[in-house]
């Protein structure tokens, strides 16, 4: 969860801009939650954009309309039906809270993967623990590779076992500094197979071609 202050705010046509005072990674769709402004814009909202100019409205066509002379960064647009309210600064400011939490895959996904009954409560937790690390890892790095993705629901199969295998593959490094535990006495290389096969059902680091 990331908490952002809210410098300024505006709403033209029902369409809302708020500037925060930090730059986002906020994307299009995602939810954000407005507090501590006036104007009816407190609550939670679906962003529709986030241009960084500035907002004079919408078009005869629900097309929305920006100076492109006018450069302002950190805009968070969503739709808010309500009076007009020009650009104007946030006095106190208030917070946009921003919270993702991606739930592609479950522990019974990634203990069906692994083949195991858990033995122990502390087991369940880290079960749950590689899990969760597992959801929120694949979100960001396809979130990093240019996918726009859905919090809740896989983009497919192959996204969701790469999901697991990940999950899987830092469960079966519990207490090992960068590999499987092992009682080998030599050392052992880090493990990188897997984490290619991770890679390339997740989509993510696909060569650039022409």
């Amino acid at each position: 969860m990331a908490v952002y202050a809210v410098t300024f705010h505006q709403r033209l046509d029902d369409y809302a801009v708020v500037q925060t005072l930090e730059d986002t990674d906020i994307g299009i769709g995602q939810s954000i939650t407005l507090a501590g402004l006036g104007h009816g814009l407190n609550g939670t909202h679906t962003v529709y954009a986030v241009n960084p100019y500035y907002f004079e409205g919408v078009d005869v066509e629900g097309d929305l309309v920006f100076d492109y002379d006018v450069y302002i960064g950190n805009q968070v647009i969503f739709y808010d039906a309500g009076d007009d309210l020009e650009r104007s600064a946030a006095l106190p400011n208030g917070t946009l809270t921003w919270t993702q939490t991606c739930t592609w895959i479950a522990s019974s996904d990634v203990l069906a993967w692994l083949g195991i009954s858990v033995a122990t409560a502390n087991d369940t937790a880290f079960v749950g623990s590689c899990t969760d690390a597992a959801n929120a890892f694949a979100f960001r790095r396809r979130k990093e590779a240019g996918y726009f993705d859905s919090l809740t629901s896989s983009p497919g199969a192959d996204v969701k076992l790469g999901t697991t295998m990940l999950a899987g593959t830092l469960y079966r490094e519990r207490g090992s500094v960068d590999s499987f535990a092992s009682f080998e006495a030599m050392n052992i290389p880090g493990s990188v197979g897997s984490m290619g096969q991770i890679n390339r059902l997740l989509g993510v680091n696909r060569s650039q071609v022409a």
